[in-house]
């Protein structure tokens, strides 16, 4: 599906109070999560307003599709995911006609959960995460500082480069990051040194949740890519810039990576972000002319997603003296130069099996104007120049006790804008030996 129904009204409204002018989880917008309260097991929720809504609850009362209320008794959205997108369009739709219509109000009430009472869980089990690099001006100015002369890989504008990560260590917004250890080189030494990493960054990301799967030995086309697409999240893909630098040699990050991932916990579904699909236009004229397999058949190369992104830092002193999150940048999604239906069409084309469930990531997604850096080495020109804080404080990276909120609102004319949940984590010392 790819055209907009009744639940992208703009007009439509909930009975949900905390809904009504919510600025993430109006009733266009109906993600999905995981989600427990104290003393019980998890649970598949859908947020609405400030509550929780359980699935699980609904759909044993009978007031859910017959056949989606089996896929909501595990504690996962990996049947969900691996399900008909037919199912997961009923079930949105079931759902924004149970709490539009006031006299369905009794069915649900007892059913919502205050959302500032719940524990949120990593939303899917992730069997693989890719990690992609389809930011072209965070390779641009990443590469500059290496290579001012020829900044970005030669392979860049051909294909959607990327990494295999770690899935393990994925961990859902609110879990507190350790910083890693591991071998380092100062620029005035001949051999590493071991030790906790100096250059703690942070990385703006659009995580992109896999319905689906494809069998091993197919390929899965541009133009059926967003076919394969359950929902988004935001992804904060924390980088230890100077183990980085070490290990980055010859093959992609390693222990620099792979120590901590933070998402969101709401999985905004590809339905609700129909609205805000957008002509693909990060091409120049003069970039080389794609291979066929990464050009849809009408002659693009798939759609660019609508999606303001911003990031906020607070330190240990700004919270003592009652100072609000400190801005650090806030730039468009749709400045990557590889659209997701590229990157799944590139993932597949040696016949790669994605899962439900796998998770990719954008990349570090930096916009071409000033303000617009999504990550500390480029903002601070890799510790050149240093943010002045409103406390007075200096960073070049992230220091104990520094909090990284990641932001991101979907927008476009005629609709309403829906949000996909903040992503946030305090660095909260070194890895214990």
């Amino acid at each position: 599906m790819t055209s907009t129904d009744r639940t992208h009204n703009p007009d439509a409204e909930t009975w949900v109070d905390s809904a009504r002018a919510h600025r993430e989880f109006p009733i266009q917008n109906l993600p999905l999560g995981v989600y427990s309260i104290a003393g019980e097991e998890p649970r598949i929720g859908c947020a609405i307003g400030d509550e929780i809504v359980d699935l699980r609850g609904l759909a044993q009362d009978g007031r859910l599709p017959p056949d989606v209320a089996p896929l909501l008794a595990a504690a996962e959205l990996n049947p969900l995911f691996a399900a008909p997108a037919a199912q997961r369009r009923a079930l949105r739709h079931a759902l924004f006609d149970l709490l539009t219509d006031p006299e369905r109000q009794p069915e649900v009430q007892m059913h919502l959960y205050p959302a500032g009472g719940c524990r949120m869980h990593v939303p899917a089990r992730v069997g693989n995460f890719t990690d992609f690099f389809a930011g072209i001006h965070h390779a641009t100015n990443g590469g500059r500082l290496v290579n001012p002369n020829s900044p970005l890989p030669a392979n860049y504008k051909f294909l959607p480069i990327a990494y295999h990560s770690r899935s393990s260590s994925i961990r859902v917004s609110g879990h507190p990051v350790r910083r890693p250890r591991g071998q380092r080189k100062p620029p005035d030494s001949t051999a590493p040194v071991f030790g906790p990493s100096q250059r703690l960054d942070y990385e703006l990301e659009l995580g992109v949740w896999i319905a689906g799967e494809n069998d091993l030995g197919s390929a899965v086309s541009v133009d059926d890519a967003f076919g394969r697409v359950a929902g988004f999240c935001l992804v904060n893909d924390w980088s230890a810039r100077d183990l980085q630098a070490w290990e980055f040699q010859p093959l992609g990050p390693f222990l620099s990576k792979s120590f901590h991932t933070t998402i969101s916990p709401w999985v905004v579904t590809a339905e609700a972000m129909i609205p805000f699909l957008m002509p693909h236009d990060a091409r120049a004229a003069d970039d080389p002319e794609l291979l066929p397999y990464l050009v849809t058949t009408t002659g693009g190369s798939g759609d660019a997603l609508s999606i303001q992104l911003e990031v906020y830092l607070t330190t240990e002193r700004m919270r003592q003296q009652g100072r609000p999150p400190y801005k650090l940048s806030a730039g468009p999604a749709s400045d990557m130069y590889w659209t997701v239906a590229q990157m799944i069409a590139h993932h597949t084309v040696n016949g790669c099996n994605l899962m439900p469930g796998d998770l990719l990531g954008s990349g570090t997604i930096s916009s071409a104007h000033p303000g617009g850096a999504g990550c500390l080495l480029e903002i601070s020109l890799n510790g050149k120049q240093p943010v002045e804080l409103p406390s007075g404080e200096l960073r070049s990276y992230l220091e104990d006790s520094d909090e990284i909120r990641l932001t991101a609102t979907a927008y476009a004319e005629g609709f309403r804008s829906i949000g996909l949940g903040d992503c946030v984590a305090i660095v909260a010392g070194c890895v214990s030996a």
